[in-house]
């Protein structure tokens, strides 16, 4: 039961806004974060955090308005999306590295489900 299981995700207006969630369970996990991938596309980052939160790094077309964060006590990531475009359309999946070198690298220990994130125009 090593597992991220996402929540949050739904349909909203360009301009709107959606908070994702990213559950943990089974044992803790070190740098964590969020990829997309659109129907037809490759897989993309969006955002990664630190164990302890002090270090955050977002992809350029989210800079302002998408912002990451994590209650470890909880066992809790989360992604607060503001003003939604339609191109922010994707599943979004959590995942998980053993540190931050190894997220940079891409090799992640776990990835979640995910949950789809539909903007309408």
């Amino acid at each position: 039961q090593v597992q991220l299981v996402e929540s949050g995700g739904g349909t909203v207006q360009a301009g709107g806004s959606l908070r994702l969630s990213c559950e943990a369970s089974g044992r803790t996990f070190n740098t964590m974060g969020w990829f997309r991938q659109a129907p037809g596309k490759d897989a993309e980052f969006v955002a990664v955090i630190s164990w302890t939160g002090a270090s955050t790094d977002y992809a350029n077309f989210v800079k302002g308005r998408f912002t990451i964060s994590r209650d470890n006590a909880k066992n809790m990531m989360y992604l607060q999306m503001n003003d939604l475009k339609p191109e922010d359309t994707a599943v979004y999946y959590c995942n998980a590295a053993a540190g931050w070198s190894m997220y940079q690298r891409r090799e992640f220990d776990t990835w979640g489900q995910g949950t789809q994130v539909t903007v309408s125009s």
